[in-house]
C-alpha cells in the first residue's frame, strides 16, 4: 500500500471549508475524535476521495489489538476493515503523542464508502474514538472549471482543471506564442489586468511563453500562493498590455490540499530577481564593489552560474564573465570565469578556450566569497567583486542603470568543473544595477515529490558480423540521455555510433575492427574538433590532462607521439554534426519519450571528404573494458567490453539492431 506523506504549509485565508481562520489549508474538515478510552484525540480531514488526514493525534498504545478502522455499517463494531498506519503498514498501533499523518483507504474504498473512522480494539471489541462521515459529504476533488479561449493568438483549452490549493492543469493548450511579452498571470479582481505575478511555465521557467500545440501541462502557482489568493488566471502579453485569455477562479474550492512543501527563504540583500522557479540572484552595489548572492534548489553536484552577458545588447554566454558557484562538502566556491566558446574549456593549439577559469586564461579570480551554505536543499553562495576589475577578462559593471546577465544551472564534472547546464533561458535578461527604490519579486521555493523520469533504453552493439564503426556527433540529450547513459555529467555533444547515442559496443579479441570518424578535423574549433581515442580511462578529453594524468592512462588506439613526446590525434575526419530543428529548445528534450523519437527530430549536416579511420585489433592484454572517447572533450562517449568469445556475452541483451541503426550505416557508407 503506497502511503503519501506530505507538508501542507499552504496559506489561505478565505477558505470556508477546510481549515482555521488563520491556518493552513488541510482539505474538508471532518471534525474532532470522539473521546472514549485510552487518551485517543485529534482532528480528522479529507484530503480527497480515499485519503484522510489526521493532526495532533494522540493515543496511550495500551490498547490490546488496536488499529486504525472504517466500516459501513451503522456503528463501530467487529463489520469493518483494517486501515493501514502513516506507514502504510496493518500492524497494531504504538503510542502517538501529538502526531501530523495521512491515512489511505485499502482497496480502492472512498470516504464515500463509509460511515464511521474509528480507533477500535479488535480483542476487546472496544471503540477507544471515532468519527462520523456525514450525509451527503463530498471529500475534496479535482474541479473543472470553464475553458480558457481568447479572441488572438489562437488560443485554446479542452478544458481548465484545478488539480488542488496549487496546481492548475491546462488539457490540450494551443497558443501561436507570436506575443513576445506574454506569460501565465494571475492576480486578484474583477478581471486580468497587468498588476499580479507570473506563474512558472510547466518546466519552472518565467521566460515569454513559447508556441503550444494541443499540449496538456500543469502549472504550479509561484511561492506559497494558492488558488484561494487568486480571482483569475490569464495569458497576459506585457508589451502591450493586453489580456490575451484569462478565466475567473471560482471562490472556495472544494480541491484537495498540495502536496508541495513550501521552503521560506529570505534574500539578505536588497534587490532579487527570481530567474525560474529553483533559482533567484539579488545584489548590492555599496562604494567600488557589487554584492551578489546566488540561491538555488539544486542537488549536491550541480553548480549555479550568473554573470554579465558578453554582449551590451542582449543575453549572450559568447564572452560573458560569470561565477560559477558551488559548494563541497564544507567548503563554497563562486570561481571567476570567462566564456570564449560554448564548449567546456579546452586546448585548442596550444591555447585555452571555452569556458574557462580566469587564471587559466592568465587572468586574476576577481571573485571574493562571503559565504556559502546548503539548507533544506537550497544552495546560497554570497560573493562580491569590484566594479572595475584590474583583469582585462573581467566585464566592468556600471554604477548606475541596467545590464544584461546570462545564468545557468547545471551538474559538476569529477574534477568540479561546469557541464553543459541543464536549465537555462532563451530570451534576455536584464537588472537594474542600482535603483531607487529595491526591486524584489522573488518568492518561496517550493518543492514536490516528482515521479522519476524513465530515461530513454541504452544502445547496445551486438553483432559478429560488425567490423566497422560510423562515429559522427549529435546533442547529449538532456537527463534522460548521456547522463542517464553513462552517469556521467554531460557536454553540449555526444559521440554517436552506428545510428545510437553513445551505445556500448561489443567486440571480440583477435578480430580487426575500424571506426569510421567524422567528428571534425579543424583543430582550431574549440566546439567542433573532436578526433576519436581508445583508453581504459572512463571520461575522455585525454589532451586536457596534466602529463603526470597522461601517464596513468593506457591509450590502446587514435594516440602517436611527437619526437618532443607531445601526443596528437591520429582519427580526425571531416565534421558530421546531428543539430536540432531550427526553433526547437534543447531544454524540452526529455519530452521524448524515447531516443529512436529524439533522433528522429534532428537533422543532419556533413561536410566532404573522407572519414578518418581509426584501426585497431584487440588482443589479450587489452582489459575487459575499454572507452571510446574524444582526444580534446571529456564525456562524450562511452563503453566497449572486450571478450574472448561472443558467448560471454549476457542473453539479457536485445542483439538485433533496431531499422534505423541500419539506415545510418548505409548513409555513412555513401558519404564516405
Amino acid at each position: 500500500m503506497k502511503i503519501v506523506l506530505f507538508s501542507v504549509l499552504l496559506i489561505s485565508s478565505h477558505s470556508v471549508l477546510c481549515q482555521d481562520e488563520d491556518g493552513p489549508y488541510r482539505g474538508n474538515y471532518l471534525g474532532k475524535l470522539n473521546s472514549y478510552h485510552h487518551q485517543v484525540s485529534g482532528d480528522i480531514y479529507a484530503v480527497n476521495d480515499w485519503t484522510l488526514l489526521v493532526t495532533s493525534f494522540n493515543y496511550d498504545g495500551n490498547g490490546a489489538d488496536t488499529f486504525f478502522w472504517a466500516g459501513a455499517a451503522n456503528r463501530p463494531g467487529p463489520q469493518g476493515f483494517i486501515v493501514p498506519d502513516k506507514h502504510g503498514k496493518t500492524n497494531v498501533l504504538e503510542r502517538y503523542f501529538n502526531q501530523d499523518f495521512t491515512l489511505v483507504l485499502p482497496d480502492k474504498k472512498t470516504i464515500n464508502d463509509i460511515k464511521w473512522f474509528a480507533i477500535y480494539d479488535i480483542w476487546s471489541q472496544n471503540t477507544f474514538g471515532d468519527i462520523y462521515i456525514p450525509e451527503g459529504f463530498e471529500p475534496p476533488t479535482i474541479q473543472k472549471i470553464s475553458s480558457l479561449i481568447g479572441k488572438v493568438n489562437g488560443i485554446t483549452t479542452e478544458s481548465v482543471e484545478i488539480l488542488d490549493a496549487k496546481r492548475i492543469r491546462l488539457n490540450q493548450f494551443t497558443y501561436d506564442g507570436k506575443a513576445k511579452g506574454a506569460y501565465f498571470w494571475v492576480g486578484v479582481g474583477a478581471q486580468a489586468v497587468a498588476k499580479g505575478y507570473k506563474v512558472p511555465d510547466e518546466y519552472g521557467y518565467l521566460d515569454p511563453l513559447r508556441a503550444y500545440k494541443n499540449l496538456t501541462i500543469t502549472l504550479e502557482l509561484p511561492g506559497d500562493k494558492t488558488v484561494f489568493d487568486i480571482d483569475w488566471f490569464s495569458i497576459f502579453d506585457h508589451d502591450t498590455k493586453q489580456n490575451l485569455a484569462s478565466i475567473i477562479i471560482p471562490e472556495a474550492l472544494n480541491v484537495p490540499p498540495s502536496l508541495v512543501k513550501i521552503i521560506p527563504h529570505k534574500n539578505e540583500l536588497p534587490n532579487c530577481l527570481q530567474l525560474h522557479k529553483d533559482f533567484q540572484v539579488s545584489w548590492e552595489i555599496f562604494g567600488p564593489q557589487i554584492t551578489y548572492q546566488l540561491a538555488g534548489q539544486v542537488a549536491e553536484n550541480e553548480y549555479m552560474s550568473f554573470g554579465t552577458s558578453g554582449s551590451d545588447q542582449g543575453s549572450q554566454m559568447i564572452g560573458a564573465d560569470v561565477a560559477v558557484a558551488y559548494i563541497d562538502g564544507y567548503r563554497g566556491f563562486a570561481t571567476d570565469y570567462n566564456i570564449t566558446a560554448l564548449t567546456p574549456c579546452v586546448k585548442v593549439l596550444g591555447q585555452y578556450k571555452g569556458v574557462c577559469k580566469d587564471d587559466v586564461l592568465g587572468g586574476l579570480d576577481n571573485n571574493q566569497l562571503n559565504s556559502a551554505v546548503r539548507e533544506n536543499g537550497i544552495n546560497i553562495i554570497t560573493w562580491r567583486r569590484t566594479l572595475i576589475s584590474p583583469d582585462p577578462g573581467d566585464k566592468e559593471i556600471p554604477a548606475e542603470g541596467s545590464i544584461f546577465v546570462v545564468w545557468g544551472v547545471g551538474k559538476l564534472d569529477k574534477t568540479n568543473e561546469p557541464a553543459f547546464h541543464d536549465l537555462y533561458p532563451k530570451t534576455d535578461v536584464k537588472i537594474e544595477l542600482n535603483p531607487k527604490e529595491p526591486q524584489n519579486n522573488c518568492y518561496s521555493f517550493t518543492r514536490s515529490k516528482t515521479e522519476p523520469t524513465e530515461p530513454w533504453k541504452k544502445g547496445q552493439i551486438f553483432d559478429k558480423s560488425i567490423r566497422i564503426f560510423n562515429a559522427y556527433i549529435g546533442p547529449s540529450g538532456a537527463k534522460k540521455g548521456y547522463q542517464a547513459i553513462t552517469g556521467h555529467a554531460s557536454t553540449a555533444l555526444s559521440w554517436y555510433v552506428n545510428g545510437l547515442l553513445a551505445p556500448e559496443i561489443w567486440l571480440r579479441r583477435g578480430l580487426s575492427y575500424a571506426f569510421r570518424v567524422r567528428g571534425g578535423n579543424d583543430p582550431h574549433s574549440p566546439e567542433h574538433y573532436h578526433p576519436l581515442v581508445l583508453t581504459d580511462e572512463p571520461y575522455g578529453g585525454f589532451d586536457k590532462l596534466s602529463d603526470a594524468a597522461q601517464a596513468k592512462v593506457r591509450v590502446l588506439a587514435g594516440v602517436e607521439y611527437s619526437r618532443r613526446g607531445r601526443p596528437r590525434p591520429t582519427a580526425a575526419g571531416p565534421l558530421c554534426l546531428a543539430k536540432h530543428k531550427e526553433g526547437l529548445d534543447r531544454r524540452l528534450d526529455d519530452d521524448f519519450d524515447s531516443f529512436k523519437k529524439f533522433n528522429r527530430s534532428l537533422t543532419y549536416h556533413c561536410e566532404s571528404g573522407d572519414p578518418g579511420v581509426l584501426e585497431f585489433t584487440p588482443n589479450s592484454s587489452w582489459p575487459d573494458i575499454i572507452y571510446y572517447s574524444s582526444f580534446t572533450q571529456a564525456n562524450m562517449g562511452w563503453r566497449i567490453r572486450v571478450v574472448d568469445s561472443f558467448n560471454q556475452r549476457s542473453s539479457g541483451v536485445n542483439m538485433r539492431l533496431n531499422g534505423y541503426l541500419i539506415i545510418f550505416v548505409i548513409l555513412f557508407e555513401l558519404l564516405s
